[in-house]
């Protein structure tokens, strides 16, 4: 499984309007454009643009405003040092506010703007792509049906160098925002920020990761929790990293094989007994294998029998679709990334890292991995004008600044992961404090059974494990793109929500 998502992002300011907010706090420059509404090359670390809309979710009409601009990052000394570029979606009919609930969405990388689930997942607009999250031209982005928007707010927010978001000068440190407890600590500090200034302590919140984004919303739970005295209702865990938690090297060769398993099924590339069942009924028994009888055979090393140590690779063949030979030249431990170019390496093919639904074509069918990750190309591909004509055309933000995609952010500093444990500990301090995991099962990069085993691993007691809850998906790390999956991934979570807002007057307490 590895660990981050893709990569990483860039360094600059950002921009203002003639709407944008001036509290005295906080220093800035004019645009020097003529034109107001588009930024200058000035560094201003606060802005926002105000626009309504509405969206028709499950059949009712939803009326919203969005803010998107920029709020500081401030530091020691209480000085902007940074602005994060954010988009604050609120629903307008809504009475009673303080029981609304707000989610706080973040991509991964890291160095990854939140453009993914903005744009594709649990917003007020999807982008326009096949059924299968292929890319469509003309470009453009439509109603998502299916956001959450009906059951919560939700504000989508870009770390430092990415999207819009950048440092106020090129004499700020980056070590103050490019690592792993680094970036907790400001994000935390940014999102009291943002919830004071829109008045929002009074509602139920939620975090929401993808990716690298798990490893962050992991350790929020806690930081957020203990320094800035903020308590989550819930947090999502999108294709979750594996969040501090050591496998070693026993569990990195094991752990894998149930997603060759997938992957192979979608391919067509299993025996016909296992290829004519069902997904989701084939593969447990690989899941059981993997626990039962892999696991202890790898654990053997050099000292397994050689024949129990080719039983155990024709099995391995049996679910992978790749040849017991390959399994016993590398001691029964197939990398990811031979596995994504030896799969389909006779039809000529390679399958994606993040998606293995995805093809590729390498310059050779010679070799030990792909040439390229066929999935994010294709990704790029349909994300990067639909949210840039977006931003600008119906959220009215506009900029001469690029968005990045990816920025950058290395080096990122990536000692003292324990987030998973951080999560664990919040959880067990939290009564409110509920889980929801959600994995594709084609994804290579964050693979669905490591998933499963973060959680078992993340509470070895079993104390938690009521409030924590696991959804598989048949498609890859961004499960939303298959269009079954982004109505079945947005109202597990519009379930999860609604499910961990506690009864009124019901206390948090064991």
């Amino acid at each position: 499984m590895n660990k981050f998502f893709i990569s990483a992002f860039m360094v600059f300011s950002i921009v203002t309007s003639t709407q944008a907010q001036k509290p005295a706090a906080i220093a800035k420059e004019e645009p020097t454009a003529t034109n107001t509404n588009i930024a200058s090359r000035n560094i201003v670390a606060e802005s926002s643009v105000v626009t309504s809309h509405t969206v028709t979710i499950k059949g009712k009409l939803v009326p919203y405003k969005a803010t998107t601009g920029t709020l500081p990052v401030w530091d020691e000394d209480g000085k902007a040092i940074a602005g994060l570029f954010y988009t604050y979606y609120e629903r307008t009919d809504i009475q009673n506010k303080e029981g609304r609930p707000l989610v706080i969405s973040f991509n991964g990388g890291p160095g990854s703007a939140s453009v993914w689930m903005h744009l594709a997942y649990t917003g007020p607009r999807v982008l326009k792509i096949d059924d299968e999250g292929y890319p469509v031209q003309p470009y453009g982005y439509q109603e998502n049906n299916s956001s959450i928007l009906d059951v919560a707010d939700i504000v989508y927010i870009d770390p430092v160098n990415t999207g819009y978001s950048r440092p106020t000068n090129k004499d700020v440190a980056g070590s103050k925002f490019f690592g792993v407890r680094a970036d907790i600590k400001y994000l935390a500090e940014w999102i009291n920020t943002f919830v004071t200034r829109n008045n929002r302590w009074a509602s139920p919140k939620f975090l929401i990761g993808e990716s690298y984004g798990t490893t962050r919303v992991s350790g929020l739970a806690l930081e957020l929790q203990s320094n800035q005295w903020m308590y989550l209702n819930g947090v999502i865990l999108v294709s979750p990293t594996e969040l501090g938690i050591v496998r070693g090297t026993v569990m990195d060769a094991a752990l894998s094989l149930p997603y060759f398993a997938a992957t192979a099924w979608y391919h067509k590339m299993l025996p016909d007994d296992l290829q004519r069942k069902k997904l989701a009924d084939m593969l447990p028994e690989v899941e059981s294998f993997t626990i039962n009888q892999l696991i202890p055979a790898i654990a053997k090393g050099g000292f397994l029998p050689m024949e129990e140590k080719q039983k155990i690779a024709a099995q391995m063949a049996r679910f992978s679709g790749i040849s017991s030979k390959v399994f016993l030249q590398n001691n029964l431990d197939v990398s990811t990334n031979l596995f994504w170019k030896e799969l389909l390496r006779d039809k000529g093919f390679t399958v994606g890292r993040l998606d293995s639904r995805y093809k590729g074509i390498d310059r050779a069918d010679a070799g030990e991995g792909p040439d390229y990750n066929a999935e994010l190309t294709s990704w790029l591909h349909s994300f990067t004008p639909a949210i840039n004509m977006y931003l600008r055309n119906e959220l009215n933000y506009k900029t001469d600044l690029k968005y990045n995609m990816f920025g950058p952010v290395n080096p990122w500093d990536r000692s003292g992961d324990k987030t998973g444990e951080n999560l664990r500990a919040a959880m067990a301090q939290n009564p409110y404090l509920h889980l929801l995991v959600q994995s594709g099962y084609y994804d290579g990069a964050c693979d669905y059974f490591n998933a499963k085993y973060n959680m078992w691993q993340m509470d070895p007691s079993g104390k938690l494990k009521d409030r924590m809850t696991w959804e598989g998906y048949e498609s890859g790390h961004m499960m939303y793109l298959r269009k079954p999956d982004l109505a079945m991934g947005n109202e597990h979570i519009r379930n999860f929500i609604l499910k961990a807002l506690p009864k009124p007057g019901e206390a948090a307490k064991f």
